[in-house]
């Protein structure tokens, strides 16, 4: 690839009805690099605008069959994109005026020109161009931006939701074991993956006197009969009656965490 930039083409169409008018003006601005393009009558200059992309209009006024203003309304009308100079001999001030009220007219300039004149004006109205050119590709950039910031979001809310679906079927799972648990004859302990007693069923409460008083302490601490060992089944007398301890880590089919102690009777009374 060229290190040098390759700049963008700049296309000017020059419109008069007088071929030496269109003559000079293509040597006055050879020098400038426009890509040039010319018509002698305004029929002829909108033909040219349908099948080119022009980025500059300089148009005589007084033309056969159809003045620069008419021409230069079309123009803007057709392709607003457009920026348009009016060059003329007559001092038509009432339609100029209008003209550039209208906002169909960028520049307006008489003849007999000069040069330095009208090749400022001309220049002046291709950094405008420019200037236009980059603020709509700038818009559409943007636009597709937030297009796709959109299709981000939508992503986005579509996975918040199904998570946030998934979490109130966890919810409803977990209220409908923590249920089945609480009526279950055989005493349950829950603990959470610090050993800290998160659950206790209605069987474990009633075996332990205090049962509502061990929720969030360390099971290791506050029932050791059940525990020789972290993790390790143990036979534990309660009351008189033996007991054989089992520990259930969690996790190992779901996303839970932590442990269920279970405590089923063994033998005899001791």
């Amino acid at each position: 690839m060229s290190a040098t930039a390759v700049l963008p083409a700049r296309t000017l169409l020059l419109v008069d009805d007088e071929p030496n008018i269109l003559a000079s003006l293509k040597r006055l601005l050879r020098r400038d690099a426009y890509h040039v393009l010319t018509a002698g009558s305004g029929q002829e200059g909108l033909d040219i605008l349908a099948s080119h992309a022009v980025d500059v209009i300089v148009s005589d006024q007084r033309m056969p069959g159809m003045l620069g203003a008419d021409f230069l309304r079309k123009a803007k009308l057709l392709y607003p994109q457009t920026i348009r100079i009016m060059l003329s001999g007559f001092t038509e001030l009432q339609a100029v005026t209008d003209a550039v009220n209208e906002g169909a007219i960028f520049k307006f300039l008489t003849k007999p020109w000069e040069d330095h004149q009208l090749r400022e004006h001309i220049a002046e109205a291709f950094r405008l161009k420019g200037i236009d050119d980059d603020n709509a590709r700038l818009n559409a950039q943007l636009r597709v931006a937030n297009q796709a910031l959109e299709t981000a979001n939508a992503a986005m809310q579509a996975l918040v939701s199904q998570q946030q679906h998934q979490i109130s079927r966890d919810e409803i799972s977990l209220g409908i074991a923590r249920e089945l648990l609480q009526f279950l004859p055989l005493p349950v302990i829950g603990l959470d993956e610090d050993g800290m007693i998160a659950f206790i069923n209605a069987a474990a409460e009633n075996l332990f006197e205090r049962g509502a008083a061990l929720l969030g302490n360390e099971a290791m601490l506050v029932l050791p009969q059940l525990f020789d060992g972290p993790g390790a089944p143990c036979l534990a007398a309660i009351d008189g009656q033996a007991y054989a301890v089992a520990v259930h880590p969690m996790g190992v089919r779901s996303r839970s965490r932590g442990s269920l102690v279970t405590l089923s009777r063994h033998g005899t009374a001791v």
